[in-house]
């Protein structure tokens, strides 16, 4: 998985789109611009084993800022237009709508905030890797293509704070899901992730006692769950999201505990990438971002477009 891109296994999405269930969970409030909440292990649980039976009914959608930061508005009398640039083939994130122009979650997004701002909103589709090159050479003022910040990123681009966030989760078959997950809870349980991802390495360093199986790609992890042959997997929640509701997944399976979101290992979120140095964009960009969520708008994008929640 490509450091600039940790959503790319979202490209089960195609096959289960219409597989959605409705619901959302529950995560708001997260501190700062960059919601870096350290995953658990925590202090050990005093009874010995966790209970197993069905999850929480799911409520509401994430939130990613912070109500006790609210930025002041800037000066938006110099942006008359914003371009964006987006990619071509990614739903539900990006794609070409029915009428053949784009649509999806990030278009949205950014047609709202173009909205909040009062500027013209245009959004031309490119490939994902000549985003970056394009932004260079002022074919576009901002990138809005689930473009994950990275130190290599940042040596090229500025981002805006994040608008969501990829947290991975375990998932297990449904007659064995657990409330919440710990180290501890894991012991001897064989736990299937894959190869040389970060995900692995989250289990490496922080599920010591489990049995780790690691396996060369998704396919292959979710069929060994599906079939039973590993306890858990632990992987990308929102492709996991869109398996478990989908068809391929059998109804074999659902989430168990809640999000991991340690940025050391997990990324420091979605954001949207401007020229370096265009200050006044990024931050026209943010205070429109948290006058949107501060709203609801992107309360009901969020619930258009992911009524199964990854959180």
């Amino acid at each position: 998985m490509a450091a600039s891109r940790q959503v790319k296994s979202l490209q089960i999405v195609r096959r289960v789109l219409l597989g959605l269930a409705a619901g959302a969970c529950l995560l708001a409030g997260l501190p700062g611009a960059m919601a870096q909440i350290p995953a658990k292990p925590a202090p050990a649980a005093p009874q010995a084993t966790p209970r197993v039976g069905p999850q929480a009914a799911p409520q509401a959608v994430p939130g990613f800022w912070d109500p006790r930061r609210r930025p002041e508005r800037p000066d938006l009398s110099r942006l008359t237009v914003i371009r964006f640039l987006t990619e071509t083939d990614y739903p539900p994130f990006n794609y070409t709508g029915a009428d053949g122009n784009p649509a999806g979650f990030n278009v949205d997004f950014a047609r709202a905030l173009c909205e909040e701002i009062k500027v013209t909103c245009t959004v031309q589709m490119r490939r994902f890797e000549t985003l970056v090159d394009a932004l260079a050479s002022n074919r576009g003022d901002a990138i809005i293509a689930s473009m994950a910040v990275s130190p290599q990123l940042r040596a090229r681009v500025d981002f805006t704070d994040p608008y969501y966030r990829v947290p991975a989760r375990f998932a297990s078959r449904k007659d064995a899901v657990m409330p919440e997950i710990r180290p501890e809870y894991l012991e001897g349980k064989k736990v299937g992730a894959i190869a040389g991802s970060a995900h692995e390495a989250y289990l490496k360093a922080m599920f010591t006692d489990a049995e780790l199986h690691p396996y060369p790609n998704d396919d292959a992890m979710r069929s060994a769950l599906r079939k039973g042959e590993v306890d858990f997997i632990f992987g990308d929640a929102i492709s996991l999201a869109f398996w478990i509701n989908g068809t391929d997944s059998g109804d074999c399976c659902a989430f168990s505990g809640g999000p991991f979101v340690e940025s050391r290992f997990f990324g420091e979120g979605i954001g949207i990438a401007v020229r370096k140095g265009n200050d006044v964009l990024r931050q026209a960009l943010n205070w429109a971002m948290f006058r949107v969520w501060e709203k609801g708008r992107y309360t009901d994008l969020w619930l258009r477009y992911f009524s199964v929640s990854p959180f």
